[in-house]
């Protein structure tokens, strides 16, 4: 019989010298000197059997000597160390993200038996051995889960045990109800690069290499649970090297379900009028012969079509205009590595976070004044900024090139594959149709694309993330919310459209659609709403729109309602409630809300958009707004800002005089049109719009007097102002009204900018004190607010929303200022400030009554 009591190791742990190790001994665990193994000779592992006496671990056993000490334990009246079972259901992001693997080399890593699943609702694992083996399982789960993972519960249960031996991945279960939640799509890893470059690797210049660590998941999937035959890859079986690493748990692909090889994978195919190359390191050789002449393509990515050409040839970017009919709005450029961006733009730590983050997203970074890569004029005419992006795929770095590949391209424009208010484009035949006005040739491959998904849209202000657009590498991750909430499907409005589903403590919004204004990005509207609603498992009981009564959205809603209640919420609401939600508040106290965008639906019948609401969810007292001037013939004015910054020199008492910039961009003959309208008000609507404040200013100033996108001017006039200007300058008025609700006078502004034109003033220093002018105001007005202590409430927490707070200046200005007062300043984190954010909002203000 051996010397000493048998125990076996759960885990080595800490201790002077590294020699101590946590060993279960009939059913307790203990922490043991293990200095006495020369551990430089006999290496000892979890699961391992050892003999301990007085403290020490003497001697590593086998399983049989252990048996034999059990065994005499026994017959001296001690009990032999008992097993227990338990069921652990983990729900999260816990599906395609390696969480099964991560479970499996942890069960065998503490030598328990059980089993792991998916289900509908996330994973199930069940382990069976000693208690502290099984106690240091559950703490694995909650400290140890793969870095893709969001773990947001484990219910934990004892079950009966049942004395297996061995651990194994099952076969996913289906269930109906309540879903686990689906993975967003993640950037090519470092591993996976280096294997990309590594000629010695079976992967060398594979364009499709992912592992459980990166790759397409939320544009794949077509059902849950993740598993590959719920993916688009369930079209392509795995050679027998791809499944003996998907089935070997120290493999870095096992159980990635997108995995492949150049034997087994999807293949690329080159397409121009000369007719068809197959191969894919033929295609992509072509496909960079063809970009570094000049060519403009369409290669089909992971979530659609990019149109690509050279961002170094001004032909190239300048034709890519015409044929897509952008106007001036900024194309982004991916290049291949951060040393290339540095080569372009400032970056700072926590950009450069942004820009490596596995969610690749486009940051918009400022410009080097002496960049060595010198992007085409026509990139991104008329801003200081630049959107720029990392390869995230195996395909985008093989067109970039390799290390020590010599650049067909040093930079490439990557815009959505789609003519101008369609969405982007995902199906091979629908490209060949759809694009073939705008490109010389398509870089398409065979995998399907089940989920269109855009890149996504961020920049940083002050070290935060600002997300600008929401979609591939973000969607469809939930939002947490402050209360349960029904069933419901929020529709969001018509610019920049996402919809959400929620239920109970989440909501789910969509990757972004689009402008609805058009058939086929109301399609794509229906076809992301029914995804979510599968992915999710939420059958919505409640619809909630936005109370424009023309809106797409809320037709869209009408129409699909089946005899269900149709909700409708005023648009500022829904954004300051979208912010206020995303930072957890529960609502028992208001805030002081400015939501400053381009154009919401008023109850009162006129266009809102400079807006400061004391508010919760459940109501709102509009505490101030922006005076209201004409907009007149709608449209028009939105398109033409020459026509606002008119009808803002006329409030102003200030004479259209041709010395004016926005009096000698508008025709003589519309001049005397407009100038009928706004004095009888025919073809005239009220707007108290920030947006178009901004406008005027900018056509003021003349930096644009006609946009060919949305917010155009604002951005442009962002991009000229001084950094170094004095602030000072401009003040808004202030006119009480007898219905509680004050005007922010911006006539003094005007006649200010006007005095200062005719003085000579640069426009650079013009645009600065307009800008830090209008965060005077939020501050001055969020005092006043506070002061004025409405609803008996101690108002210190502000909330800032709406598109017009995407402008870094004035964001970083007003919330500076803000804090300095004392105020906490809320800022939309998670969601855009746009219309893109909407729709939690929605969901929030129909679920507060």
């Amino acid at each position: 019989m051996c010397l000493g009591i048998p125990g076996r190791v759960v885990e080595l742990v800490e201790g002077y010298g590294g020699q101590l190790a946590l060993i279960d001994v009939a059913g307790v665990s203990r922490r043991v000197n293990i200095g006495m193994l020369e551990l430089d000779e006999q290496h000892l592992c979890p699961g391992d059997w050892v003999l301990i006496h007085m403290g020490f671990a003497v001697e590593r056993v086998d399983a049989a000597a252990a048996e034999e000490a059990m065994a005499g334990l026994e017959m001296m009246g001690r009990p032999r160390a008992h097993r227990v079972r338990r069921r652990f259901e983990i729900t999260g992001l816990v599906q395609g993200v390696g969480f099964r693997p991560f479970v499996y080399v942890t069960a065998a890593d503490l030598a328990l038996s059980g089993s792991v699943v998916n289900d509908a609702t996330g994973v199930v694992a069940e382990v069976e051995g000693s208690p502290g083996a099984v106690d240091a399982f559950a703490e694995r789960l909650r400290t140890h889960a793969p870095p893709l993972a969001v773990v947001e519960s484990i219910q934990v249960s004892d079950i009966a045990t049942t004395g297996d031996t061995g651990f194994v991945i099952d076969d996913s279960r289906h269930g109906a109800g309540r879903r686990t939640l689906a993975s967003p799509d993640v950037g090519i890893c470092e591993d996976c690069l280096h294997e990309l470059s590594d000629a010695n690797d079976r992967r060398f210049r594979h364009p499709f290499i992912t592992c459980t660590n990166c790759g397409p998941r939320f544009t794949i999937i077509t059902d849950l649970p993740y598993d590959r035959p719920t993916t688009t890859m369930a079209d392509f079986a795995m050679c027998a090297r791809c499944k003996a690493e998907y089935e070997d748990p120290s493999d870095r692909r096992f159980h990635a379900q997108p995995v492949a090889c150049p034997d087994c994978g999807p293949r690329l195919e080159y397409l121009d009028e000369d007719g068809r190359v197959a191969g894919d390191q033929d295609c992509i050789a072509l496909a960079r012969q063809r970009l570094a002449c000049g060519a403009i393509l369409a290669v089909k990515g992971i979530g659609g079509y990019h149109l690509v050409c050279d961002a170094e040839n001004e032909d190239a970017v300048s034709e890519l205009r015409r044929r897509k009919q952008r106007g001036h709005k900024p194309f982004a450029v991916m290049v291949a590595d951060l040393a290339s961006a540095r080569d372009i733009v400032a970056i700072d730590s926590a950009e450069e976070k942004l820009l490596t983050d596995g969610r690749r997203p486009i940051v918009l970074l400022r410009r080097r004044q002496d960049p060595a890569i010198e992007v085409a004029p026509s990139v991104a005419p008329d801003t200081r900024e630049l959107g720029l992006l990392l390869p995230y795929s195996g395909l985008h770095a093989l067109l970039l090139g390799l290390a020590g590949e010599p650049p067909a391209a040093r930079a490439l424009v990557m815009t959505s594959g789609n003519r101008g208010g369609e969405p982007i484009v995902t199906d091979d035949e629908d490209a060949r149709v759809r694009l073939n006005p705008l490109v010389d040739g398509w870089l398409r491959h065979d995998r399907r694309i089940h989920v269109p998904c855009d890149d996504s849209v961020a920049r940083v202000v002050d070290g935060t993330e600002l997300p600008i657009r929401r979609s591939r590498g973000y969607a469809p991750m939930p939002v947490a919310l402050p209360f349960h909430v029904p069933p419901t499907l929020a529709v969001g409005a018509d610019l920049k459209n996402t919809c959400a589903v929620a239920e109970g403590r989440h909501a789910w919004l969509s990757q972004h659609i689009g402008d609805m204004d058009d058939v086929a990005t109301v399609d794509a509207f229906g076809a992301a709403e029914r995804h979510l609603e599968m992915l999710t498992g939420v059958q919505p009981a409640v619809l909630v729109s936005d109370d424009h009564p023309g809106y797409r959205s809320t037709a869209w809603a009408a129409a699909h309602r089946d005899g269900r209640p149709l909700v409708t919420v005023q648009h500022h609401h829904a954004h300051v409630a979208s912010v206020m939600g995303e930072h957890g508040l529960d609502g028992t106290t208001p805030v002081i809300g400015f939501a400053f965008d381009g154009t919401g639906y008023g109850p009162d019948g006129a266009i809102w958009g400079g807006e400061v609401l004391i508010a919760d969810y459940k109501g709102y007292r509009r505490f101030a707004h922006l005076a209201y001037v004409p907009l007149a013939g709608g449209d028009a004015s939105v398109e033409r800002p020459y026509r606002m910054a008119l009808s803002q020199l006329k409030l102003a008492g200030v004479d259209w005089s041709t010395d004016l910039p926005p009096v000698a961009a508008c025709p003589d003959a519309e001049r005397t049109v407009l100038a009928h309208q706004l004095g009888t008000g025919f073809g005239c609507v009220d707007t108290s719009s920030m947006g178009r404040l901004f406008d005027a200013v900018a056509s003021l100033v003349g930096v644009r007097h006609v946009c060919a996108y949305e917010a155009e001017a604002a951005m442009v006039l962002e991009s000229v102002a001084d950094d170094h200007a004095s602030a000072d300058g401009y003040r808004f008025g202030v006119i009480e009204s007898a219905h509680g609700d004050s005007a922010i006078d911006p006539a003094p502004v005007i006649t200010g900018i006007v005095d200062d034109l005719r003085a000579g003033k640069p426009v650079e220093r013009i645009s600065s004190q307009f800008h830090a002018a209008v965060s005077d105001m939020v501050v001055a007005t969020a005092v006043r607010a506070r002061d004025a202590q409405l609803d008996s409430a101690v108002l210190t927490t502000v909330v800032l929303g709406g598109g017009v707070f995407q402008n870094a200046r004035l964001v970083q200005q007003s919330s500076r200022r803000l804090r300095s007062e004392g105020f906490d300043v809320l800022l939309p984190l998670s969601l855009p400030a746009n219309d893109a954010g909407l729709a939690l909002g929605q969901v929030l203000i129909a679920s507060s009554g």
